[in-house]
């Protein structure tokens, strides 16, 4: 049997992104994406195009689908902690670097699951508006990081929130602290392996490796600090390079 034109592949790519962001069941969506799979490529045998099947509007065509099928609260449950864990990560590795003891405010905790959860509404919100136009690779990725960024900044807000005020929290041991660095490093392997990208293996580096290093030298506060951020931009800005070459080479195919 022939294969699916590059057209098909992608629309049943795209559709399968638009129901897992919709909150679909997986089993579901596989049926669903091997049933189209079917008819277009019987359509393609028969010389007619992918619209013969889906009709003009991908966007409509989707939510038709997706309005047919039931919403997975339980597995959906599964993702919130993991990006919960994700932004907290960032403060753990960060106050291990900084004096090897771990301290956290309740307002830290509270305040990063609420983020967590309006970043996950807000990915999955660019997910499924992204599917539903079949737009391409590089364009998505762009679209993608709006997102990121708002989380990052109001989690950044909330970090100097708990450094300038004084906040109801606790405090762990050197040794509590170290065993939940090792914990939280190993996780964010696992999840990055788990999600196929490095985006927050290589933030964190970028974050914290050349602080580390420069930790080591007797240069002045004001030149490490520069330095550091030098190297910080110029680690994400060549991952982000890379990045970008990989999706047009993939396009390009």
């Amino acid at each position: 049997m022939p294969e699916l034109s590059k057209e098909s592949r992608r629309f049943i790519d795209d559709l399968k992104l638009y129901l897992f962001s919709s909150g679909k069941k997986d089993e579901e969506i596989r049926e669903i994406a091997e049933e189209l799979e079917t008819h277009l490529e019987e359509a393609e045998r028969n010389g007619k195009p992918v619209e013969q099947v889906v009709g003009s509007s991908p966007k409509e065509y989707m939510e038709m689908i997706s309005n047919e099928m039931a919403f997975d609260k339980k597995a959906w449950l599964k993702y919130i902690p993991v990006i919960i864990f994700g932004a907290i990560s960032f403060t753990i590795i960060g106050q291990l670097v900084e004096d090897m003891r771990l301290s956290y405010s309740y307002a830290i905790l509270g305040g990063s699951a609420l983020v967590s959860i309006l970043f996950v509404i807000m990915i999955f919100g660019a997910f499924k508006y992204m599917a539903a136009r079949q737009m391409s690779r590089v364009k998505e990725f762009l679209i993608t990081l709006p997102p990121v960024f708002i989380m990052m900044t109001l989690f950044g807000a909330l970090v100097f929130w708990d450094m300038t005020a004084d906040l109801p929290g606790f405090d762990l041991n050197v040794m509590t602290s170290m065993i939940v660095g090792v914990v939280t490093i190993a996780i964010l392997i696992w999840v990055s392996i788990w999600a196929k990208t490095a985006v927050l293996l290589v933030m964190l580096s970028a974050i914290h490796v050349p602080e580390l290093l420069l930790k080591l030298t007797t240069l002045d506060v004001t030149t490490s600090l520069i330095i550091n951020l030098v190297a910080m931009y110029l680690i994400i800005g060549l991952y982000m390079y890379f990045s970008f070459k990989k999706m047009k080479k993939a396009e390009a195919a």
